[in-house]
């Protein structure tokens, strides 16, 4: 009895969790350009941002994000890549550059800070091997152990639940593609993490092995190509959901099978640019980051609309 009783409680608190997420949530405020977003258990929609260099929040079932993190805080930067890990209370996020530093900064370094993720207060901060190379995005798994992109140098690095220093984990001999492929999002899924190559369009999975070390990297074989993968999710064991920033910009679902996947499309014509995803109860909430604007590429009659993200249904 009181199983059923707790599994009824959880079926309404979900119930609730999906009733009350707001259809669009904004972030107010001119070249916030944010990059990623991430959820935690409680509903709450995290944000970070290249331009304005702060971590917003939206609280569970807010349309408004609202500062958080602020610039500067433990030394961070730009903010990239965001993820929340409720089991460790921990949000990490990556931060660096995205251009040329500002007068009077000196160069960026890569680094990925940690945040206590109900406080915002800082926990610590890993600079990336040798202070180079890009920190991108973050999944943690089940051992606490973070899994990081480095864009740059096309690799995976760890971070070792309790450890000081992040290493190279996969991709040093060049299993992902060249330099420029443009490591991107990450994932984990049961025993492997699964990643993305922004352009050559293709995902990888690297199987976790007992030892933490990282297996043979293979390239996942889909159904249908997706376009120009950015920020992506892991939904289950199986599934992930991915922001594709071409063919116009659209978010798929992957449902894969061992090294084989089928994508489909959940929503297309994402004029804003799509970043990043992130799952709030039965609906994936898609970023745009309107990044076309930063970096000279947006047409020359477009403007900077507000800056959003759009919940769709999960199916």
């Amino acid at each position: 009895m009181k199983l059923r009783l707790l599994c009824l409680a959880l079926s309404a608190a979900s119930v609730v969790q999906a009733a009350t997420t707001a259809p669009e949530i904004t972030i107010p405020g001119e070249h916030i350009f944010p990059e990623s977003l991430t959820s935690s258990a409680d509903g709450s929609v995290i944000f970070g941002s290249i331009g304005a260099r702060t971590v917003f929040r939206a609280k569970p079932g807010s349309a408004t994000a609202e500062p958080w993190i602020e610039a500067g805080t433990d030394g961070m930067r730009s903010v990239l890549g965001v993820f929340a890990d409720d089991k460790s209370n921990t949000l990490y996020a990556c931060s660096g550059g995205f251009g040329p530093p500002p007068p009077g900064e000196g160069p960026y370094v890569p680094t990925l800070f940690t945040f206590d993720l109900k406080t915002g207060e800082p926990k610590g901060h890993y600079v990336f091997p040798n202070g180079h190379g890009a920190c991108n995005d973050i999944a943690v798994g089940a051992d606490g152990t973070a899994y990081v992109t480095d864009t740059a140098g096309a690799l995976v690095l760890r971070l070792k639940k309790g450890a000081k220093d992040l290493e190279v984990w996969a991709g040093s001999d060049g299993e992902f593609g060249a330099m420029n492929v443009i490591v991107d999002g990450i994932a984990v899924l049961g025993d492997r993490v699964i990643v993305n190559a922004l352009v050559s369009s293709k995902l990888f999975s690297v199987p976790i092995g007992k030892d933490g070390n990282a297996g043979t990297v293979t390239e996942i074989k889909l159904d249908k190509p997706i376009s120009r993968p950015d920020g992506m999710r892991g939904y289950g064991k199986k599934t992930l959901f991915i922001a594709e920033s071409g063919e116009g910009g659209r978010v798929s679902r992957v449902d894969l099978t061992g090294d084989n996947g089928k994508s489909t499309v959940l929503k297309e014509g994402i004029a804003g640019g799509p970043v990043s995803v992130t799952v709030v109860g039965n609906k994936v909430y898609v970023l745009e980051g309107q990044l076309g604007f930063l970096m000279g590429f947006a047409p020359k009659d477009a403007k900077i609309g507000p800056f959003r993200a759009t919940a769709i249904p999960i199916r």
